[in-house]
């Protein structure tokens, strides 16, 4: 019986013994620098950015020649689609570009990332920003730049309707003065056409966010879980928006006007205003510009102004912000802890100092030191851009769905895409009054936001 039994012992020792040389110094060495993918997701951030990505790739497989990083570059129409199509099987990217969302923690699949974070990394980020890749308090993305939502205008238009920009810049503008000012914008276009006062397209939610905010409501919910689009206040801002497709001041067809249609009108000189702009159309009409003059594009050269949204009389100014850069996934079937180390290793090369191209190309503010430093005295934008993209944070409204329960927010994403988006296409095309879509959200809000 003895031997039998000692037997038995020397072989629980071996499994124990190698059981435990798995978590060892070796076995942990082997493991970390073991072949390895991380899949990317992302958008053409800005021109040239493809090109960028490729090198901050080439860097980092210097110091990580392991870990193969593949990527692949969505489209701003489709791409959002196709992510949450991946999202909901279960199966998203490692990385993927785009603002941190409750929705996507509520899967259960957003990387938690405070485990990988350093004392370096975190010291790194300007005061304020690392937050904005946080929901509720827990890091699930790497901001890569602080956004920025403005109007923009055509200078030469401006002028000759006598509007004081700069004024507008630097004290803001309220809807009964943007209507004054829509008035003398609107007539007709150096080549015969309607030249209206304000351009947007009808596929997207940024006009009708961009105005809510601006008259007290800072989004669907409040930072509370509360509604807010159930009282006056919406139905003055459905209101507004319908007056100026009344007066003419916007185009009749708005609801069929796709974003790069809007940006055609804006270039041709059909409309005074562009809604929604970035600090970035400072640096691509310069481009255009000097395509324009190498006479490899054709159209009238145009001075750039980045305007702040004008807000109701009697409400605050505030300026649409919040941080984009890399979310960081797994995946339903888990691929363990050292492809989560890897898929971290990857996001910090794609956020760090030399990714601070991305916030000099779009004239937006860095978000980390080491970016400002590198990028120091290579600012692309104007100066007047660059002053009015910085007086305009100084009213940041920071999202939401930053603060919210990850129920909550998902509700919240549910009721803009199934109730809001179909309703602002309807008011744009005339087929539903302020009132009665002011009285759908609050209808289906009681219904969808519990």
């Amino acid at each position: 019986m003895k031997k039998p039994l000692a037997l038995m012992i020397a072989m629980m020792m071996l499994i124990v013994t190698a059981c435990g040389g798995n978590s060892g110094s070796d076995a942990e060495t082997v493991d970390a620098d073991a072949k390895d993918t991380v899949t990317v997701w992302t958008y053409p951030v800005h021109g040239t950015y493809e090109d960028e990505l490729k090198e901050l790739i080439a860097d980092f497989n210097q110091g990580h020649p392991h870990i193969t990083v593949e990527y692949e570059m969505l489209t701003w129409a489709e791409g959002p689609k196709k992510f949450d199509v991946a999202l909901n099987a279960g199966n998203p990217p490692d990385l993927y570009f785009h603002s941190v969302d409750g929705a996507y923690v509520k899967t259960g699949l957003a990387l938690e990332l405070d485990s990988y974070l350093t004392d370096e990394i975190k010291n790194d980020y300007v005061p304020g920003t690392l937050e904005l890749g946080q929901i509720q308090g827990k890091q699930y993305g790497l901001p890569l730049y602080q956004f920025q939502w403005a109007w923009g205008g055509n200078k030469r238009i401006l002028e000759e309707a006598g509007i004081d920009w700069k004024q507008i810049q630097q004290e803001g503008w309220t809807w009964s003065e943007f209507n004054d000012a829509a008035a003398k914008l609107t007539g007709t276009a150096p080549d015969g056409t309607t030249q209206y006062a304000l351009v947007t397209d009808g596929t997207s939610l940024d006009f009708i966010e961009m105005l809510t905010r601006n008259n007290g409501m800072p989004d669907v919910l409040n930072a509370s879980g509360e509604f807010q689009w159930n009282d006056h206040r919406i139905l003055d801002t459905l209101t507004f928006i319908d007056n100026l497709i009344d007066q003419g001041y916007m185009p009749k067809e708005t609801a069929a006007i796709a974003p790069a249609k809007r940006t055609d009108m804006f270039y041709a000189g059909q409309a005074a205003i562009i809604s929604k702009a970035l600090p970035y159309y400072d640096v691509m009409i310069q481009n255009r510009n000097k395509d324009i003059d190498a006479g490899t594009v054709q159209g009238e050269k145009i001075e750039f102004v980045l305007l702040p949204v004008p807000h109701n009389d009697g409400a605050e100014p505030k300026t649409t912000m919040g941080g984009e850069g890399y979310v960081a996934f797994k995946q339903k079937n888990d691929k363990g802890e050292q492809h989560a180390k890897n898929t971290f290793l990857v996001m910090e090369a794609l956020s760090g100092a030399k990714a601070g191209n991305s916030a000099n190309e779009l004239v937006l503010p860095f978000v980390r030191n080491s970016q400002a430093e590198y990028f120091e005295g290579k600012g692309l934008g104007t100066p007047d851009t660059i002053e009015a993209a910085n007086m305009m944070a100084e009213h940041i409204e920071i999202p939401v769905t930053l603060s919210l329960d990850i129920d909550k927010s998902a509700q919240q994403k549910q009721f803009k895409e199934q109730v809001v988006k179909p309703n602002i296409q309807a008011l744009f095309s005339g087929e539903k009054t302020p009132e009665q879509i002011a009285e759908d959200f609050k209808a289906k809000a009681e219904q969808m936001l519990k």
